[in-house]
């Protein structure tokens, strides 16, 4: 059976893992409303309204990609596709490609530091089939110019970060409602897990400054992978109202392990 990502690659490896799937989503939270391009997701007025909804949502469609077989995968990405044309439609205007482009790199970026964070230290080659991987979506999208290897990646994603971040007042609308939808505790720990992820360049537009206590405490955690405690941490760490979707997510990536 062809998969879009083959069962052996780190991409599912990377992405079957609960934790470090929160973990990329939590540090490009941060990293997606510095984005100059943001003002496309105010438009439809569901990102302010739900982030920790919206990021349930996108992680559901990250894992109909990269564990389903190629044709699903493909069409999966073609609903993409249909849903910025119908915002684009409304609003009168193309998304620029600049902005697909700038969360590709965004997701290759995350998806490393997470991983690194949490496991170990990815070598090149495996670097190079994470951006392989977000190149060929890319390539479904439509888009050109996408750096097939680490080295070229590690170039264009710095070009990003100089060119296209910048702290706005929609910035600052996005970090008071992840505030307001998680809690004084839990954004405290959304802090934490960016301080740990981001780069220097969005540490700095955003002020965040070095972890306060997490990383002391990723080292006791990284022991606890695996023994189940690790899973009833993170389960305690999620809003009521989402322990369904985080139950739906997690399953999905134990029964992915399997397949």
């Amino acid at each position: 059976m062809a998969y879009f990502v083959q069962p052996s690659s780190i991409v599912r490896t990377v992405w079957g893992s609960t934790d470090v799937t929160l973990f990329i989503f939590a540090g490009a939270a941060a990293e997606f409303a510095l984005n100059k391009e943001v003002d496309w997701l105010f438009f439809t007025g569901r990102l302010p309204a739900d982030p920790i909804g919206r990021l349930f949502s996108t992680v559901s469609y990250a894992q109909r990609i990269i564990f389903q077989e190629e044709q699903k995968a493909v069409h999966a990405i073609g609903n993409i596709n249909t849903i910025h044309q119908a915002v684009e439609a409304n609003r009168g205007r193309q998304i620029p490609a600049e902005a697909y482009h700038d969360v590709l790199y965004m997701l290759i970026h995350y998806s490393i530091a997470a991983f690194e964070l949490l496991e170990r230290k990815l070598s090149e080659a495996e670097k190079d089939e994470m951006v392989h991987t977000f190149s060929r979506i890319g390539n479904e999208m439509h888009l050109t110019g996408i750096p097939t290897s680490y080295a070229e990646w590690v170039i264009k994603y710095n070009h990003h970060l100089d060119s296209n971040l910048v702290n706005s007042a929609n910035t600052k609308e996005l970090f008071k409602q992840y505030r307001k939808h998680l809690g004084s505790f839990r954004y405290f720990l959304l802090l934490e897990i960016q301080r740990m992820t981001v780069s220097a360049q969005v540490n700095r537009l955003l002020n965040l400054g070095k972890p306060r206590i997490a990383h002391i405490l990723i080292f006791p955690y990284r022991w606890l992978r695996g023994t189940g405690l690790d899973r009833l941490l993170i389960y305690l760490m999620i809003p009521r109202r989402f322990k369904k979707q985080f139950r739906s997510m997690d399953r999905n990536n134990r029964n992915n392990k399997h397949d």
